[in-house]
């Protein structure tokens, strides 16, 4: 029996999977989660699920909620980090300055992405400040943070924190099971692979489907199809992920190469006709979906607190999940053996290539408390590159910038993206972006 601090519990994004996965858990069975948000009216909703949907399946959860942090991390054994503390509508708010200034889809990471710096620099100071309160009221706990930046805020709190047991968690990885399934294999258990490089840029470069080698099923599997299943509904494999394995020999997982990671990369998304051959979907199109999606997620979570007749096992039981929260709890409380993916330090070359005091996702065997990173075979050489200029250097920039609080690092990070093409342009863009009346903190910081 353990105490479980979900931070940001409201969340329209991640909370549905989560509930149904700790309602469920037949090894956590006795244990309290306790539920924090900021946002009264989400938390209450989520508080109200759970209890009833625990009792729809006989679960023994105990389930808490509060608006204080502190209360929810005293003398607690996990963390779950959720949490988003600039709404949406700010990184849309962005983007519309970015597209007035030229910065378009298919550019870097810190634009044109939910990892965008005026995003970012706010979710630097809550990583911080949770962590200093986690080393505060559960000192022995372990911190699992989903909440992005993974990349970034990863190697900053190891970094700045090393006494902190903090992991990076992103469900992008089960890509490679839908990648499968396309292949033809039948169960998740019949595929075997590796993958490595830091969050959101990460590729499959070894792998095997029951006893053949998978990128012996997928050369047939090419050969076979030609150029017949590229349309602009082909996920998980578009013919930008074909041809960018043509040329390469690696796979692509999660938001890598995906309209979601940023578009990368650019040469990919030159012009409208150029993404219509390659891309299987429009990335404005994508994230205005996502957008309502978390937006329908929170609404529907809401209304169906409010109507006690209705069953919430329907609901829930219809939403499918491959995050990695609940089973790494389960793995690291009670001692069930698990390999998944997390991101850590590439201490010990886990990632060869890539420099050890950052932030990689890794394969490791999880269990008793324990988490072993598995070091994995190295990259290309043309990979190593793409990620030192494109992953690498950019968050290196921006986490320099925010330590320092040197509003010119800011400008040198705009200037690394693609469509920049002056310094003048750089610090325009980032003027407005300061100016904007909610960012009034980031401005004073930025000098």
């Amino acid at each position: 029996m353990v105490k479980i601090s979900i931070i940001g519990a409201g969340s329209g994004c991640f909370s549905i999977g989560l509930v149904r996965e700790l309602c469920a858990s037949k090894y956590l069975s006795g244990s309290t989660v306790n539920l924090m948000d900021i946002n009264q009216e989400r938390l209450t909703a989520v508080h109200e699920l759970c209890l009833r949907f625990s009792k729809e399946i006989s679960g023994s959860l105990h389930f808490e909620k509060t608006p204080d942090r502190a209360e929810s991390l005293k003398d607690a054994d996990f963390v779950i980090n959720t949490a988003l503390t600039a709404p949406h509508q700010r990184l849309k708010d962005g983007w519309e300055i970015a597209d007035r200034y030229g910065f378009k889809f298919g550019g870097s990471y810190h634009i044109k992405y939910d990892e965008a710096f005026w995003i970012n620099f706010y979710q630097f100071r809550f990583f911080e400040s949770l962590t200093r309160d986690i080393l505060t009221y559960c000192p022995n706990a372990w911190h699992l943070m989903v909440a992005n930046p993974v990349i970034s805020g990863t190697t900053l709190i190891q970094r700045k924190y090393p006494e902190a047991k903090m992991v990076g968690l992103c469900h992008g990885y089960a890509h490679a099971y839908h990648i499968a399934n396309k292949l033809g294999c039948p169960a998740k258990e019949d595929l075997t692979y590796q993958i490595n490089g830091p969050n959101h840029f990460v590729w499959l470069n070894k792998g095997s489907i029951g006893n053949r080698d998978f990128f012996d099923v997928l050369d047939e599997w090419l050969k076979e199809n030609g150029e017949k299943p590229y349309n602009r509904n082909t996920w998980p494999f578009s013919k930008k992920y074909a041809d960018f394995y043509r040329r390469h020999k690696v796979i692509g997982i999660g938001d890598t190469l995906n309209w979601t990671g940023a578009c990368w990369p650019w040469f990919y998304h030159t012009d409208e006709e150029t993404e219509k051959e390659y891309c299987d979907f429009s990335p404005t199109d994508g994230w205005n979906g996502y957008f309502n999606g978390v937006g329908k997620a929170a609404e529907d979570i809401i209304a169906l607190s409010k109507a006690p007749e209705r069953p919430v096992s329907g609901f829930l039981g219809e939403i499918g999940t491959d995050d990695l929260m609940v089973p790494l709890v389960e793995s690291l409380a009670c001692n069930v053996p698990r390999l998944m993916f997390v991101n850590l330090l590439n201490r010990g070359g886990l990632a060869p290539g890539i420099p050890e005091d950052f932030a990689v996702e890794i394969q490791a065997l999880c269990q008793r408390g324990e988490i072993r990173p598995i070091k994995s075979d190295p990259l290309s050489k043309d990979m190593i590159a793409y990620i030192l200029r494109d992953r690498v250097a950019p968050v290196e920039m921006e986490l320099e910038a925010y330590r320092t609080g040197r509003i010119n690092l800011l400008e040198e990070l705009v200037l690394m993206d693609k469509w920049a093409t002056s310094v003048k342009q750089a610090r325009k863009f980032i003027g407005e972006i300061l100016d904007l009346p909610y960012h009034a903190e980031m401005k004073e910081y930025y000098r």
